[in-house]
């Protein structure tokens, strides 16, 4: 097997840094890729976070001024992972969230920020560090959508580019002015190139200077060619359709594992249930539900937004109730949705509870005590949460769109071997979920059918395996076709 270099370039990493799925992926992909023959090094930010924990720092380069402020390219390692660190304080040494102020606005200078992320990656790709000569620069989302653009503009020889998005809602739009801040070429300010609805966008750069593009899931890479779907780039997408492709996301299965999970109140497995009803014992405690073992316990882990559906869901608040079933969310996001929800909890003490914010420990608890989860949203790449849910007998809710396609068998349409993995409804509707949520209580009910279903979902192969090989196959077909 011929060894494949290659440099991701992500805004954040678990369990270093973490706002989502984003993360989870720059996490485990790396670690996943190792048996397939790649080495995978990440360039990431020099956030606090990061320069609190990252080991064995290694000093690669030094600039007294980089974007407007002193600098440094560090190489450590935190995890398992291989870091490269763009160390550059002006920057990135600001607490809290990686691209929004503690009042929740975008930092004015986003823009110089994630372009200095892109323009020490293209220097990596050119063999800025000694020793490590790249096949592959791996951008993931806008944030590193400048380094296919660098390595286009640099007219020197480069290595191959991927490009991944991981959601079109987030494009990395800003104003033309800023071109010239980032040392990118005037004449890139074309349709051809940035240029989008006169300002200029990342993502696009990335999309239109990628050798490859890839997204989250099989739907998803057809949707995204819609003009719903693509949100301003389903022409551009179409366009390039020929090197646009679709891999599933997976988990990391030593952090979701009920076997071995230390955050969850009793550990079990596909052998044995019986503990689970203990976790779902737990959680009714913890989130002062009432204590009801043959009550359905609905679980939402999710960002409070209109993308996730969590409008939906509170229509649907009258038919958890009028069929029996509790709900126990925890989120944060929208303002006015987690009033309303907290709201709603108020008034339904016992049935209904909520927790705003992200707390790492509660989700895992979420996904080893409820009995199902409700994933109701309008869009979705790839969706992580209902793997989790499959990996521990959770039977995932989920609406028909992007990932949740992919990776769901519904009760209705189970698979040649009679295999099921939960329910999924469509069209986006609050409609449609109550009617899913009926149907979901009928078949909770029936404990034959509702074991099956846990069962099915816990065989599911929800790992990075099977994706990881995808990827290393991308690479090396890449790599191939670049040859002279």
């Amino acid at each position: 097997m011929t060894p494949v270099r290659v440099l991701a370039v992500a805004s954040e990493v678990y369990p270093i840094v973490k706002t989502g799925g984003l993360a989870d992926v720059a996490g485990a992909l790396p670690l996943a890729l190792k048996s397939h023959g790649v080495e995978m090094r990440t360039l990431m930010p020099g956030y606090p976070d990061v320069m609190r924990v990252l080991t064995g720092a290694e000093e690669i380069r030094r600039w007294p001024d980089y974007f407007g402020g002193p600098g440094r390219l560090l190489a450590g390692s935190r995890d398992g992972l291989d870091l490269f660190v763009l160390d550059v304080p002006h920057l990135y040494a600001r607490p809290g969230n990686p691209y929004v102020t503690a009042d929740g606005v975008d930092w004015p200078d986003n823009g110089v920020r994630f372009a200095a992320l892109s323009r020490i990656a293209a220097d990596i790709g050119h063999g800025l560090v000694p020793g490590f000569v790249l096949d592959i620069v791996h951008a993931h989302d806008w944030q590193a959508g400048l380094a296919p653009a660098y390595l286009h503009y640099d007219n020197r020889p480069r290595p191959g580019t991927v490009m991944t998005i991981h959601n079109m809602a987030y494009q990395g739009k800003f104003d033309r002015e800023l071109i010239g801040a980032i040392g990118l070429p005037w004449d890139s300010f074309n349709v051809n190139s940035l240029e989008y609805f006169g300002g200029i966008s990342f993502l696009k750069a990335g999309l239109q200077f990628a050798d490859r593009i890839t997204t989250v899931s099989p739907t998803y890479a057809h949707e995204i060619q819609s003009d719903e779907g693509g949100m301003g780039l389903g022409g551009l997408l179409r366009e390039r359709a020929s090197v646009l492709s679709g891999i599933l996301n997976g988990i990391d299965i030593s952090v979701w594992n009920p076997e071995t999970d230390p955050h969850i109140a009793y550990r079990f497995s596909a052998q044995d249930l019986a503990f689970r009803a203990a976790n779902k014992a737990a959680l009714q405690q913890q989130f002062n539900l009432a204590s009801a073992p043959e009550t359905p316990l609905l679980g939402v882990i999710s960002r409070l937004s209109w993308q996730k559906g969590l409008d939906l869901l509170l229509e649907a608040i009258p038919t958890i109730l009028s069929e029996g079933m509790q709900l126990a969310l925890l989120g944060s996001g929208d303002r006015d949705l987690q009033d309303r929800y907290q709201a709603v909890a108020r008034a339904n003490p016992g049935r209904i509870a909520v927790v705003i914010g992200y707390d790492e420990i509660l989700a895992h608890l979420i996904q080893a005590g409820s009995d199902a989860l409700i994933v109701p949203s309008r869009f979705e790449p790839c969706g992580l949460t209902q793997l989790c849910a499959l990996r521990y007998g959770a039977a995932p809710i989920v609406s028909r769109v992007g990932g949740l396609e992919d990776t769901i068998i519904d009760i209705g349409e189970a698979d040649r071997s009679g295999h099921a993995t939960g329910f999924k409804f469509a069209p986006v509707t609050a409609e449609a979920l109550a009617g899913t949520l009926r149907k979901a209580n009928i078949a909770f009910h029936d404990k034959l059918t509702w074991r099956r279903l846990q069962l099915s979902g816990l065989a599911t192969d929800v790992s990075w395996r099977n994706r990881a090989g995808d990827y290393a196959t991308l690479y090396r077909d890449l790599i191939a076709a670049r040859r002279p």
